[in-house]
């Protein structure tokens, strides 16, 4: 079932991704090589929990941790551990937050130092993605228009899209319909209406788009063992234009 949102649970949403993308930035600050993704998470946990909200992704499904960390290879769902950063990683952290009733969702694949030139430009066309797709977001538009925005931009690069692990719908839930898929046919799926708020999140892969489940039952990795980047914004479905609830300014101000 979908559901579109008021102004007044838009206004709500919007206090809770800029919270994550607050969050973000607090991340941004302590990545350095030497540090663990398990003191990241514990950053991140203290600060959701002293602005007044929860951490959307733990005990999610029993999920054991506030972030997703996912390096180098490693796509989406990478679980924090004693690992420590080093020069040359990239590492994605997905964030979310329960706060006033409503979830927020964003997520960034940081540079550790410096990274190779490949791996740096695969970071660069997956935020390009992001945005492609999120132009696309906007009444009258079909589902589908997002996740073709996003195909072509990555695989005119010659990267592959991740085709098992999709974005999605979010509100009073942290997963609502619909789907939102990172690739697709023009002008197929849902017709888009004002007020539909979704969380947009490509996952490109420097390689071939084949990946697998780790025996933690979390981390998906690359199948090739390539590089994989994840950006993602929540957003809502406008006329003209989308409205971003989340945002990347406290990363890169």
């Amino acid at each position: 079932m979908i559901f579109y949102k008021t102004e007044e649970e838009i206004d709500l949403m919007s206090k809770s991704n800029n919270l994550v993308a607050r969050t973000l930035g607090e991340i941004s600050k302590a990545i350095a090589p030497g540090i663990s993704t398990l003191c990241l998470d514990k950053i991140a946990e203290e600060y959701i929990r002293d602005n007044g909200a929860k951490p959307a992704f733990l005990g999610y499904d029993g999920f054991p941790n506030t972030l997703c960390i996912s390096i180098n290879n490693q796509v989406v769902h990478g679980v924090p551990s004693s690992y420590e950063l080093k020069e040359g990683d990239i590492v994605s952290c997905d964030c979310g937050v329960l706060l006033n009733g409503f979830y927020g969702d964003s997520a960034y694949t940081f540079s550790v130092g410096t990274v190779k030139p490949e791996v740096q430009q695969l970071l660069k066309v997956t935020k390009e993605a992001l945005y492609k797709g999120i132009e696309k977001a906007v009444e009258g538009n079909h589902l589908r228009d997002i996740g073709f925005a996003i195909q072509k931009h990555a695989e005119k690069n010659d990267y592959s899209v991740v085709r098992e692990m999709v974005g999605h719908g979010i509100g009073k839930s942290l997963h609502e319909d619909p789907q939102v898929p990172n690739y697709g046919r023009q002008g197929r799926g849902l017709k888009l209406r004002d007020g539909l708020v979704l969380a947009i999140e490509p996952m490109i892969n420097l390689g071939k788009r084949d990946i697998y489940q780790e025996d933690d039952g979390w981390t998906i990795v690359t199948a090739d063992g390539q590089a994989s980047a994840h950006f993602e914004h929540t957003i809502v479905v406008r006329k003209g234009k989308a409205q971003i609830l989340s945002g990347f300014e406290f990363i890169e101000e």
